[in-house]
């Protein structure tokens, strides 16, 4: 999850995210939101306090006519995409996202999926490549292409082939749901899921907390990337669910990345206490040896010291299934309280 940055190919997706966890994820969840605000609006809403010109009638009569709406994508691209898509490629970190809203995409970079809590979804689709391979972009026939890079060059080579948008796979789960309610003419669904989630995830701290969680407890999530290079989660992936609503508290470094919209951060072992709070997520890594570089810690000095380890208060969970989409998150309300010993 280094800003933005992807793991190996098996590892792109994760919490990180980084295009994976270490990917992690933009100042919105991790690295930066982008800071643009999409907006998607029916041109049957273009009206404005004067009247339109006749020319401006006629093309929001013939846009609604034919399916159409007119969405601005975070970089500033304005589309016109389909009411309601049915051949959908999503090239991004969290297809769970779509999976919650119950559609599948006809393409996908397979290998971002792979280990993920959605891979199963995966049966069907046909593996578009990472990067996009356009060839085969183009023979699926796509009607929206929905789009996590942010290169203009790829973004102009795939608009020649369908309606393309740039889609923020890293912003905050609720925007993201949001906008892919309206992309995918499920605005309804969208809503709904949101609702669902809030409702589980105060269930779930409620439970935590009658299984002895304490008020203003702190929690760190750490994990290893190959070169001996040890993270701190912050606006990503499991972290998201920790620090959510009625949740954990960060300690004061970590405290600062959110504020910052940082992801992760790099440390070195030396400073883990700094950063260590009264329960401690160890992710699990994918290379052999970041294992190793985890191990070399676990039983470190540093390591033993620390208050969380020596309470027994540390817990251990698959990076790939701590990713930052719908589909993980709502499966992480289910695994918290099992990791926890509260169910």
């Amino acid at each position: 999850m280094l800003k933005k940055a992807r793991q190996p190919l098996a590892v792109l997706c994760v919490i990180f995210l980084m295009s994976a966890l270490l990917l992690a994820c933009g100042s919105n969840t991790g690295q930066t939101e982008a800071g643009g605000n999409t907006a998607a609006d029916t041109t049957s809403n273009a009206a404005a306090s004067t009247a339109p010109s006749p020319e401006a009638s006629a093309d929001a009569d013939t846009s609604a006519a034919a399916g159409t709406q007119s969405y601005t994508d975070y970089k500033g691209h304005t589309v016109e995409i389909p009411v309601s898509p049915e051949r959908i490629i999503y090239s991004g970190e969290t297809y769970g996202d779509l999976v919650a809203l119950g559609v599948q995409a006809v393409g996908y970079p397979l290998s971002m999926g792979e280990g993920q809590i959605f891979e199963d979804k995966l049966a069907g689709v046909e593996d578009v490549g990472f990067p996009i391979n356009l060839e085969k972009t183009l023979e699926l026939q796509p009607d929206l292409i929905i789009y996590a890079g942010t290169d203009e060059a790829d973004f102009e080579a795939l608009s020649k082939i369908a309606p393309t948008v740039i889609f923020n796979t890293f912003g905050p789960l609720e925007k993201r749901m949001t906008e892919l309610g309206l992309l995918l003419g499920k605005k309804q669904e969208a809503e709904n899921w949101l609702a669902q989630y809030k409702t589980s995830e105060t269930a779930m701290w409620e439970q935590l907390k009658a299984a002895g969680m304490k008020e203003g407890e702190t929690a760190s999530v750490f994990t290893y990337y190959p070169g001996d290079r040890l993270f701190v989660m912050a606006a990503t992936g499991l972290s998201q669910v920790l620090y959510g609503e009625g949740g954990f508290k960060a300690p004061a470094p970590i405290q600062t990345l959110l504020d910052e919209g940082t992801g992760f951060l790099e440390i070195s072992m030396e400073v883990i206490s700094q950063y260590a709070g009264d329960r401690i997520f160890i992710l699990t890594p994918v290379a052999d040896e970041a294992k190793q570089s985890t191990d070399a810690l676990i039983q470190s000095e540093i390591w033993k010291s620390l208050p969380a380890v020596k309470n027994g208060n540390v817990y251990t969970q698959d990076i790939m299934k701590t990713s930052a989409d719908a589909s993980t998150r709502e499966w992480l309300l289910t695994e918290l309280p099992r990791l926890l010993g509260g169910k």
